[in-house]
């Protein structure tokens, strides 16, 4: 493992080149999958869609993120973040160009659905930046990755629309997806070519089975398939925002085969688990091959706060200033858009202070952060002024984001043949969090969710507080020989 002084633009060592190949990579997965929110208003006009039909596209866009967040940490650690960003790029390129010539409307429901395993992309870069860096120096790598790459969706922002505009026709928006994925599947070939699964002389260490996660005790296996529960609600919410009781967009005879299909998937990979895990109930693990899932499910869910309410603060803030202070649509955009910049330095600074001053110390400062700022945020008043809420939102996003940097500071910490699986799991219950708080944001007012936001995010502060352990010691890992390797985590 390379321990040499992190310095970000030392491009002579192979880890730092790896960095830098790895969060642009990301950063073009974001392009294409984040790039339909801001071509939305092409795409309505070019095509005469509905309002309900567009809501319906962008709610696709997100809904394939949660379960293929699950099967590509899988993928992953048994086959290599190499071949899996390569993949990645290649495929959901090739999906968005033919998303973006399709000439109807059910096609281009199908296609966008089958988009989101793209948002994927991001669990492949933390297996990758994981195996790069020692336990020193993970956090801050790991949040130049996330916070860079992450950017990926404000460049689709900046850029996608720009070429629409200078086309000049009902096709811009077509032709400016299109360039955006030829560039993200040219690169998934180059990006194969330039990296590396680990550093020479390394061993990239698998899971022994696949299909589910390994646990280790028997507490430890019914937690693991309690925390499975929140993904299939979300994603049996996302169907009922669908359902002929909100937006009316599919019948009610598929809305119960979809709320089936949820319960069948869910009972099936409970047994998938119990087939991996059952025999630990017969014959426990060696003490050093032991490692408590409990981390895992407090990183769940405090990505579930901070990752989820980036997401939804960012869908919500614009309308939040034009509707409570009465202020221009653009002035209102303006300032919105401060929250997602945020990320290029919370995120690599989250990850660095959990370098610095420890993994659990940091999340407990940033979470004390999120809590206290949503408070704030819940007793605006109309009569504020508008630089003041603005700041206090920004403390929010500052908090929230370097939150992120922290969780994945410590996600490669915890065992590593199994990095993928478990950033897998961490980013979907970000986007779950998402659709819990874009929910309660549908039925409630702005002050009530934020309330909501820091009643959630108080009570992953206990969990973090009391039940969260300090990363220390070794994570010992099996060698393709039978040998044993114990890999430091401190």
């Amino acid at each position: 493992m390379l321990e040499s002084k992190f310095n970000i633009f030392n491009l002579t060592k192979a880890n730092i080149r790896t960095l830098h190949y790895t969060w642009f990579a990301f950063f073009m997965t974001f392009v294409v999958w984040q790039g339909l929110g801001p071509m939305m208003p092409f795409i309505k006009d070019a095509l005469g869609l509905t309002d309900q039909q567009a809501k319906v596209l962008l709610i696709l866009n997100v809904a394939m993120t949660i379960p293929a967040r699950i099967v590509v940490g899988m993928l992953v650690d048994k086959l290599g973040p190499r071949i899996m960003y390569s993949s990645i790029l290649i495929l959901g390129g090739t999906i968005s160009i033919s998303f973006a010539w399709a000439d109807s409307y059910e096609k281009l429901a199908i296609l966008r659905f089958l988009s989101g395993f793209i948002g994927a992309g991001f669990v492949v870069g933390i297996r990758m930046i994981g195996e790069w860096f020692p336990a020193k120096q993970t956090g801050l790598a790991q949040g130049i990755y996330g916070g860079w790459g992450n950017f990926g969706s404000a460049g689709a922002a900046m850029t996608l629309p720009f070429i629409a505009l200078n086309i000049g026709s009902e096709d811009g928006w077509r032709i400016a997806l299109t360039a955006a994925s030829i560039v993200a599947i040219s690169y998934g070939i180059i990006y194969y070519f330039i990296v590396r699964n680990t550093p020479k002389g390394s061993t990239y260490f698998k899971p022994k089975k696949s299909g589910a996660m390994e646990v280790t005790s028997g507490k430890d296996l019914a937690l693991y398939i309690l925390m499975n529960i929140p993904l299939f609600l979300a994603l049996g919410v996302l169907t009922w925002k669908l359902s002929p009781a909100n937006a009316g967009l599919i019948d009610q005879a598929m809305t119960y085969f979809i709320y089936a299909t949820l319960v069948f998937i869910y009972l099936a990979q409970i047994w998938k688990i119990w087939q991996i895990n059952g025999h630990i109930l017969k014959k426990p693990i060696p003490v050093m091959h032991r490692y408590n899932f409990k981390q895992v499910a407090i990183l769940d869910c405090a990505y579930l706060v901070t990752f989820g309410t980036e997401l939804a603060v960012v869908s919500m803030l614009a309308m939040f200033y034009v509707s409570w202070f009465d202020i221009p649509n653009v002035t209102a955009a303006l300032l919105a858009g401060i929250y997602p910049f945020i990320n290029l330095v919370a995120r690599p600074g989250g990850g660095w202070i959990s370098d610095k001053v420890g993994r659990k110390l940091t999340l407990i400062i940033v979470f004390a952060g999120i809590t206290a700022s949503f408070f704030f945020l819940g007793m605006v008043e109309k009569t504020w002024p508008i630089g003041l809420v603005v700041g206090i939102t920004i403390m929010a996003g500052i908090f929230s984001q370097a939150g992120s940097g922290a969780v994945y500071a410590m996600v490669p910490l915890v065992q590593r043949r199994m990095t993928g699986q478990i950033a897998g799991m961490v980013g979907a219950f970000g986007n779950v969090g998402a659709v819990v708080f874009l929910t309660v944001n549908s039925l409630v007012d702005y002050d009530q969710l934020f309330i909501v936001i820091a009643l959630v995010s108080a009570f992953v502060f206990l969990l973090i507080l009391f039940f969260l352990e300090e990363p220390k010691g070794q994570i010992a890992e099996t060698l393709p020989d039978g040998t044993v390797q114990m890999i430091d985590v401190k």
